[in-house]
């Protein structure tokens, strides 16, 4: 395409658009050169670096990467660390002091914990970056002469509008640029698009009229459709192009796309993530119950007219021992311990330690197909013949085609539809000819064409799109010899080519045509007079692991769904070669997701595997649709198309190859290509929620019978049931032993089915041991009335104290043993730690240390007594854990037999089998009489 060149002036400043400004899409060539202050020459070195320095570096906005402090500091902002705070800040005032230092320091500790595993997966985060060109081939003149110009290699941050570039095969799109020049080129789009196949791209002189290279072209409906176009993010698959640079850094569509929300961790419009929810839940569970607490307290000290100086500090000793002070440390413990190992046995990077439990908490994983389920590659499906059978002919015509194309057409890079034919070609199949003449792929023609030689003669093999071979057919080979083409044939192999196509395979046609003598040169006009030899049918190639990875999670209970911007017959066939059962009903388009508001669509996605044709607006509001049905949404994507759907998601998720800004807004990392390493990393999410969840359990149980039995006994003793200091002695010791649990190792079987922390159940476990520990603490007042003869003098007063601190630790270090879930065995750490307590229970009050404290030796037939206690008490735990089990087990079994015998589930064994179950799991909570299930009635209660 000849470009008249504007007058060789300066940069004209004025006329230079600001950055942001997106130029070119329906101007003509000329027009768009003008408007840039350029021409086909390129800029000056001068006018390159005064625009620089106007515009800004070619770069798109990052995350700023927090420094340690600032991380410290932002762990306060966390709930539960704010109640810990509170807290202090109450024992401080009572003059506790030793409760609000105990306190202080394990904030302290858990904002550390926090701060040191965040910057740890940002360092692991910033070593996958990468996704954009280092540098770019640019023209530009080293003076004012048209004729004084070079092309040399910049980086590409110091591209600026106007600025000529030169596009190779390999190259990412440095920029948003307009094509000058093209030949053969095509462009792969799907990290913008989603679209797997590769774009023609083409100069247009004039975007508003009819098409063609050098003429006037239809305004694309979607911007990334316009021929003459290339976008920042996209790669060249083949050919080469001259270009102009139209927008650079943030106003180019690749940074349209990334937003301006980039602050680490943010998320727009308030959306919560569902740990956010669970701690928010649990920490107002904990609020009213500690502030119910102290005014019970001093209000039933007051009725009684038993009042003390000491009454404060005991009732805020009594709301500090009600709280799990280690919850903080706890949490942060397991995560960053989940966090660590996942990435160094899976490659799994957690950029926030709380999305390990958002990943062990999904139900619906969202996926994009290209690049994550299947790759940017072409696999052979079958051959065709013109009556529908199988064609060995046409795959190896095809092979001779691809073969000598590549050796003679001088292909700067191989195209990926010959890579596949040639390994999909039998051994030698191309070899017994000798290539004379090649004509290669061309975007407009779309179609090659190879001239060989052998004994015989010479032969033309023409491979391409179905309709352009057809149109230069003459004949069609038939088992019989050939027949002619006629219109009705036409027409019955147009239905043979469409009936592939909504199977999802990209079809080619293979033509052959004998000839005399040796076209010189071989131009298209020798591609005529052919005979059909065949179709070769081609599909999407999967990521290797990628049916694995499925199949792993659909028996953990994770549905899925397909978000893509691909063609519904193509996406649809890549969820069935990965054992995914797709029902007709079961694929829908852009346009359907368009016609329904959010009630029906969220209706819809419950029971849909495909959207095809989806848009990045599409993704996101079909993954919103989800979360509010009340289905814990994760998504897995890597491209700029994706990342809508990505930051509407309660977890983002993404593979390293991923584009930037998708890796920024995600909340983990895939660092390997290996897709089954996201089944490992939800199984660790939810062994990470077991853990959480039986601390919580076992704490609250303990803490909750000790208030209720120091209410009773602040009723009924003359005297405080316990001091502070050994109020705050026995939690320190409680605490430390507590501190175990982030090492413990929960049941196979909790991984197997979604885990969240609901503040309800927990209540409701809570409550239900919380009264037999407080059973057993009444009673032990009965044994120590029975046992202790000192009344209320100070002999026996001493002595009921370390009579009930006994019992308090012993209780708590059977609780510690009972109320673990059953299956993971208990690991030394935590039998040491029950140990610890029962030692320190048993022999402190028999030392002079225990004399420091307030407590005298209790007299020696409490002991046996107390171990029959004990006893009982154990039973009472066993029985009501038991209880509990068989009621949640009675549960799961009931879900588990809807889920089997719904449609769509991925499960162990032959492929039929997978595929049957992989229905039966895409299907599971979906086909319920509402169609959607609630978060209330999910089978994913650990309480």
């Amino acid at each position: 395409m000849r470009t008249s060149e504007p007058p060789s002036t300066g940069a004209a400043p004025a006329a230079c658009p600001r950055p942001g400004r997106r130029e070119g899409d329906a101007a003509t060539t000329l027009a768009v050169l003008r408007r840039l202050g350029t021409g086909p020459r390129g800029l000056t070195e001068a006018e390159a670096e005064e625009r620089l320095v106007r515009h800004g570096e070619n770069t798109l906005p990052t995350a700023r990467t927090a420094p340690l402090l600032r991380r410290f500091l932002g762990g306060v902002r966390d709930p539960f660390t704010g109640v810990l705070l509170c807290l202090a800040a109450v024992s401080a005032a009572v003059t506790s002091w030793g409760t609000a230092c105990v306190l202080t320091v394990l904030v302290a500790v858990s904002c550390a914990l926090r701060a040191r595993a965040g910057r740890q997966a940002d360092r692991s985060a910033a070593a996958l970056h990468g996704a954009l060109p280092s540098t770019a081939t640019v023209r530009r003149r080293t003076g004012p002469s048209y004729t004084e110009t070079r092309e040399r290699e910049v980086p590409a941050c110091d591209l600026v509008p106007g600025d000529i570039v030169r596009l190779a095969p390999g190259d990412l799109v440095p920029a948003d640029v307009r094509l000058l020049r093209a030949t053969g080129l095509s462009v792969h789009q799907a990290a913008l698009t989603g679209e797997s196949v590769p774009v023609a791209k083409y100069p247009v002189e004039d975007p508003g009229g009819p098409g063609g290279p050098g003429r006037r072209a239809p305004a694309a409906a979607d911007t990334f459709e316009a021929p003459h176009l290339c976008f920042q993010g996209s790669s060249v698959a083949a050919g080469s192009a001259t270009a102009v640079v139209t927008a650079t850094g943030p106003g180019t569509r690749f940074a349209a796309a990334h937003g301006t929300d980039h602050e680490h961790g943010r998320r727009p419009g308030g959306v919560e993530r569902p740990f956010d929810r669970s701690v928010k839940g649990v920490v107002w569970l904990l609020v009213r119950l500690m502030a119910l607490t102290p005014p019970l307290v001093l209000t039933a000290g007051a009725l009684l007219h038993r009042s003390s100086p000491e009454s404060p500090a005991f009732a805020v000793a009594v709301a500090v021992g009600l709280t799990p002070e280690m919850l903080p440390v706890v949490v942060n413990t397991v995560l960053a311990r989940g966090a660590g190992r996942l990435a160094d046995r899976y490659g799994v990077i957690v950029k926030r330690l709380p999305a390990l439990h958002d990943l062990g908490a999904v139900e619906v994983l969202c996926t994009d197909k290209t690049g994550t389920l299947t790759q940017d590659l072409p696999a052979l499906d079958r051959t065709l013949a013109p009556d529908g059978g199988p064609c060995p002919d046409a795959l190896a015509w095809a092979a001779v085609n691809s073969l000598v194309t590549l050796q003679l057409a001088e292909v700067p890079q191989p195209d990926p539809l010959d890579e596949a034919v040639l390994a999909a070609a039998p051994p030698g199949a191309a070899e017994r000819y000798e290539g004379v003449a090649a004509l290669p792929l061309d975007p407009v023609r779309r179609r090659s064409a190879a001239l060989v030689r052998d004994g015989r003669g010479y032969t033309l093999a023409v491979k391409g799109a179905p309709e352009d071979v057809l149109d230069r057919c003459a004949g069609l080979r038939t088992p019989d010899g050939t027949a002619a083409l006629d219109p009705a044939a036409r027409a019955r192999l147009d239905r043979l080519v469409a009936d592939a196509a909504d199977e999802g395979l990209r079809v080619l046609a293979v033509a052959v045509g004998d000839r005399p003598s040796r076209p010189r040169p071989l131009t298209a006009a020798a591609e005529s007079g052919l005979t059909l030899v065949g179709f070769v049918a081609l599909r999407d190639a999967l990521a290797p692991t990628a049916a694995d990875a499925l199949a792993s999670l659909a028996r953990r209970g994770v549905s899925f769904a397909v978000l893509t911007g691909d063609h519904p017959g193509t996406a649809a066939r890549a969820c069935r070669d990965l054992g995914l059962t797709v029902a007709p009903e079961a694929v829908v388009t852009g346009d359907t997701v368009d016609a329904l508001d959010d009630t029906r669509l969220a209706a819809l996605a419950a029971r849909t595997t495909v959207f095809a044709r989806c848009t990045p607006e599409h993704k996101a509001r079909v993954v919103r649709a989800l979360r509010a049905a009340g289905r814990t949404t994760g998504y897995l994507g890597d491209g700029v198309n994706d990342l809508p759907a990505l930051r509407a998601a309660d977890l983002g998720i993404c593979t390293k190859d991923a584009a930037q800004v998708a890796r920024e807004a995600a909340g983990v990392v895939l660092a390997t290509k290996d897709l089954t390493a996201l089944s490992h990393a939800v199984a660790y999410g939810r062994r990470a929620s077991a853990n959480i969840v039986t601390y919580l359990r076992i704490t609250l149980s303990s803490n909750v019978g000790n208030v209720i039995a120091m209410l009773g006994a602040g009723l009924l003793m003359p005297f405080l049931p316990m001091l502070p200091a050994q109020v705050l002695l026995q939690n320190l010791c409680f605490d430390a032993a507590q501190l175990t649990l982030a090492l413990d190792r929960p049941p196979a079987s909790a991984a197997d089915r979604p885990a969240t922390l609901r503040p309800a159940g927990l209540l409701r476990t809570v409550a239900g041991y919380g009264v037999v520990n407080a059973a057993a603490d009444l009673a032990t007042f009965g044994v120590i009335a029975l046992t202790a003869r000192g009344g209320a003098r100070g002999g026996g007063e001493a002595a009921f104290h370390a009579g009930w601190f006994t019992e308090n630790l012993l209780t708590q270090a059977l609780v510690m043993l009972l109320l673990r879930p059953r299956g993971g065995g208990t690991p030394a750490p935590v039998r040491a730690a029950a140990a610890f307590l029962a030692a320190v229970g048993v022999a402190l009050p028999l030392l002079p240390a225990g004399a420091s404290f307030g407590m005298a030796p209790p007299p020696l037939p409490y002991y046996p007594l107390l171990a029959a206690l004990l006893a009982l008490c154990g039973a009472a735990l066993a029985g009501a854990r038991a209880r509990g089990s068989g009621h949640a087990a009675g549960a799961r079994g009931g879900a588990g037999r809807a889920e089997g015998a719904a449609p769509g589930s991925f499960g162990p064994g032959d492929g039929a089998r997978a595929r049957q179950m992989t229905a039966d799991s895409s299907a599971s909570g979906a086909n319920s009489s509402s169609g959607v299930r609630s978060r209330s009635e999910s089978p994913c209660s650990w309480w």
